[in-house]
């Protein structure tokens, strides 16, 4: 790949096409980005600034994510990180809202450069995108490890077809290949190198191959080829969440027993920041409160080695090897372990009984240090081996922890943005909602269940002083905390905005505006843009002395309406694009709602299921509906309970539910 010189656009690139790849919206941050103005990409085919065949398959899934190389429009390429979202025009047809940040590797490289062994990064076209120093080492000797090639390349004496059709079946089925052996033989017949390779496959958010990476050792004059499979193993196995008591206990199933008979995985306090202080516990002089278990395995099933089950405190003496490599962050080596008289076992005799009745006779104590923070420590123990540990036992270990150590960091992080970003969630999203004598309201929020992917959806309910009632549910693009935030800015501009006594669809076209607005302000003071491109949202005001209903929509999904009857319609409000995008203006429609009725409004995550059609989450959420003589709180967990079904929900989800009353009040 040749590189350009670009300009970084102070936002995202976003990019709207139809069904059929034709480009209908263009931002000037594209322009930017690209170099291509609107009047040279409007109604043509992406194939103009995306390679042909980097365009990822988006079938019927709502959102995808890839890797795709664009053309600038001053010639050369640029590697994209392109996130799509699927809406919906008024006709009922299909567009798409593309996301484009350049250096689409940067997503993978803070993960992949600390490994220990050689690695690089291939796309959906498997052409190479990425390689770590250690690999363009090896590119002299094994050509496919060159920026820009694909693993067909020729060179003498290497089988270049193979080691392509490998990379091609995980990309096609995702199973991993393990220490896959690769040589290069020299002109005279002699085998000069041999490359140890493990093959996994990059997914995307939704779950979409990005791509191929490679892992690879030089094992020409190797001693310790399993080892080699274990630390490729290790890179797919462990930190395969962000969860720290997975990750650890993967870490510890992982060595037991290919490198010893008994880990265990003990973190400290503060990578558990939901238990409960450790310093409310009792200490003695011989015995403190140190550590949590998050992780422990043996040969033996029933864990006789281990004094303290996983989720337990875990007490150390204050003098012992746990509590030195915690302050040092240098591990502890003892091939054979000293039992006798005058050691630190001492003051510990649970762990001397423990020690003596397993046959414990080899110990290694690693730090977990990630980013200059020690976490915990692992404990590696022989029993039924008899070898005691060497250094490159200990070697291994190290390299094994610090893979575990930076999941572990990972998962920590991503933990504490979820709970802070859920406990903005809760303190912006309204707890009290009336609708001042209009309609009956009830309503449900559920936080996504995927870990890192808290989002920014909200709903309100707004008496604007003259009878009438505003319904209000939106969606920010993105997730974390600054969706969060911009979802509690956007709650509060429609606030005000209602007040007003606007209709819908202008309320929504001055939201619009406010959003780039600010956005626009964001960049200029020189602050990191927002991760979020905008919002969906539908805004309904209904008027209980005429019982007309007026609404708009901006790329959001349509309402319902079930009639006393207990039909179910959609209102398919002509629909505008996300509010913070500034590419269109919104439509107004009206109708009546007889005595009774009921309008429900909710957001994607309440009808969108991975691999499954929108409209059949919209047919089920009709069927739930059609239920009229529920309450408005007994419909809403009648929906919830139907259309989420105990299931992971992988969006978050709002629903607000209004019905309206059966005696309209006099406007004085």
């Amino acid at each position: 790949m040749n590189p350009v010189a670009w300009d970084e656009p102070d936002a995202p690139a976003i990019v709207m096409t139809d069904a059929d790849g034709r480009v209908i919206g263009w931002s000037e941050a594209a322009e930017k980005l690209l170099g291509y103005h609107a009047d040279e990409v409007l109604h043509r085919s992406s194939d103009a600034f995306m390679e042909p065949g980097d365009r990822t398959a988006r079938g019927r899934e709502p959102r995808w994510s890839g890797l795709v190389t664009a053309r600038h429009r001053a010639g050369g390429a640029i590697l994209l990180h392109v996130e799509g979202v699927r809406l919906r025009t008024a006709e009922r047809r299909e567009s798409w809202l593309l996301t484009l940040t350049p250096d689409g590797q940067q997503v993978l490289e803070p993960i992949l450069s600390r490994a220990p062994v050689a690695i690089g990064v291939w796309d959906t076209g498997l052409r190479c995108v990425w390689l770590n120093e250690t690999a363009r080492r090896l590119s002299d000797v094994f050509p496919f490890f060159r920026l820009g090639s694909r693993p067909e390349v020729r060179a003498a004496g290497f089988d270049a077809e193979a080691t392509a059709g490998a990379m091609r079946r995980v990309l096609e089925d995702g199973t991993p290949v393990l220490d896959r052996e690769s040589r290069r033989t020299s002109e005279n017949g002699l085998t000069d190198h041999v490359l140890s390779t493990s093959f996994y496959r990059l997914d995307g958010a939704d779950g979409r191959p990005l791509g191929v990476c490679a892992f690879a050792v030089d094992t020409s004059h190797s001693r310790a080829r399993d080892r080699l499979a274990l630390l490729g193993e290790a890179s797919i196995r462990i930190g395969s969440t962000l969860d720290v008591m997975r990750t650890a206990q993967e870490l510890a199933e992982l060595a037991v027993p290919r490198l010893a008979d008994y880990v265990t995985v003990d973190v400290s306090e503060r990578v558990l920041p939901d238990d409960g202080s450790m310093r409310r516990l009792g200490a003695t002089e011989v015995s403190v409160p140190k550590f949590h278990r998050a992780g422990v395995a043996s040969i033996h099933r029933e864990l006789p080695e281990s004094l303290w089950r996983r989720g337990e405190v875990v007490y150390v003496p204050p003098s012992s090897p746990f509590t030195a490599v915690l302050s040092t962050g240098r591990s502890h080596f003892e091939p054979v372990m000293d039992t006798s008289s005058g050691t630190w076992l001492d003051v510990d005799p649970d762990r001397a009984r423990v020690i003596h009745d397993t046959g414990m006779h080899s110990l290694i104590i690693v730090p977990l240090k990630a980013r200059g923070d020690i976490l915990g420590v692992a404990v590696f123990v022989r029993t039924d081996n008899s070898s005691p540990f060497g250094k490159d036992d200990l070697e291994l270990a190290e390299m094994l922890a610090a893979r575990a150590a930076l999941s572990l960091d990972n998962a920590r992080q991503y933990t504490r943005e979820r709970t802070a970003a859920l406990a903005l969630q809760r303190d912006l999203l309204p707890r009290n909602l009336s609708g001042a004598g209009a309609v009956d309201v009830a309503w449900r929020y559920l936080p996504s269940d995927v870990i890192g992917t808290v989002g920014g959806d909200w709903f309100d309910v707004v008496p604007l002083g003259d009878g009438r009632v505003a319904l209000v549910v939106g969606d920010v693009t993105g997730h974390g905390i600054n969706a969060a935030a911009t979802m509690g800015r956007l709650r509060t501009a429609v606030r005000t905005l209602s007040y007003q006594g606007l209709p819908p669809d202008e309320v929504l076209a001055l939201l619009d505006r406010m959003v780039v607005r600010l956005a626009e302000e964001d960049a200029g003071a020189g602050d990191e843009p927002l991760d979020t491109t905008g919002a969906t949202c539908v805004y309904a005001v209904y008027d209980p002395l005429t019982r007309r209903c007026a609404m708009s929509v901006a790329g959001h999904p349509p309402p319902a309406i079930v009639h006393p009857s207990g039909e179910v319609t959609f209102a398919y409000v002509p629909g505008g694009t996300p509010v913070g995008l500034g590419l269109g203006s919104y439509e107004c429609v009206e109708i009546e709602l007889a005595e009774g009725s009921l309008i429900a409004l909710y957001t994607d995550g309440l009808v969108e299921r991975r691999g499954a059609d929108i409209d059949a989450g919209l047919h089920r959420l009709s069927t739930v509906l059609a239920a009229p003589g529920l309450a408005p709180e007994d419909l809403c967990d009648q929906v919830i309970g139907t259309m989420v079904d105990g299931t992971p929900s992988e969006d978050d989800i709002a629903l607000l539910i209004a019905r309206t009353r059966t005696a309209a009040p006099a406007r004085s």
